[in-house]
C-alpha cells in the first residue's frame, strides 16, 4: 500500500507539472514518456470532460509508476474518500479563561513588565557592594 500511495502522489504531482509546462509551451523539454501521456490526455479530452480525462491520465501514469516502483499485480485503488462538505466552517470566538495571577517571592508579582523588583534583588546588590568595599579596604 505504501508503494501505491507513493506512486499515486508522484503521478498526480508529475501530471500537474507536465500539464503546466505544456500550457507554458515547454512540453518539448519533457521526457518522451511525459509527452506520450500528454498526447493521450489530449486524445481523451476530445472524448470526455476535462476532469474525467485528467483522472484517466493520472490513472495510467499511476499504473506505470506502480510497476516501476516494484509493485506486483494490479495496483490497488488509493483514492481518498471525498470529504463531506462542511455546512459551516466558521468557529465562534470565545474569550480564553482568565488565569489566576501568580505571586512570586514575598507575595509580589513575579511576572509583569512594570512591577517593582522583589526585595531580595536589592539585598543581593547591597551585599555585593559591602563585599566589594570590604575587599578594597582589606587590600590597602
Amino acid at each position: 500500500m505504501l508503494i501505491a500511495r507513493r506512486a499515486d502522489t508522484r503521478a498526480r504531482a508529475d501530471f500537474a507539472t507536465w500539464k503546466m509546462m505544456a500550457k507554458l509551451n515547454g512540453s518539448s523539454a519533457l521526457p518522451p514518456e511525459a509527452q506520450e501521456f500528454l498526447a493521450s490526455y489530449k486524445n481523451l479530452l476530445a472524448q470526455m470532460s476535462e476532469g474525467a480525462a485528467t483522472e484517466a491520465t493520472i490513472g495510467a501514469i499511476y499504473k506505470a509508476y506502480y510497476a516501476e516502483m516494484g509493485g506486483a499485480g494490479t495496483p490497488p485503488d488509493v483514492r481518498t474518500r471525498a470529504a463531506e462538505p462542511a455546512a459551516d466552517n466558521v468557529t465562534a470566538f470565545r474569550r480564553p479563561e482568565s488565569k489566576p495571577k501568580k505571586t512570586g517571592f514575598f507575595g509580589k508579582m513575579s511576572s509583569g513588565g512594570t512591577q517593582p523588583r522583589p526585595l531580595p534583588v536589592a539585598l543581593i546588590f547591597a551585599c555585593l557592594v559591602v563585599v566589594y568595599v570590604g575587599i578594597r579596604l582589606y587590600w590597602r
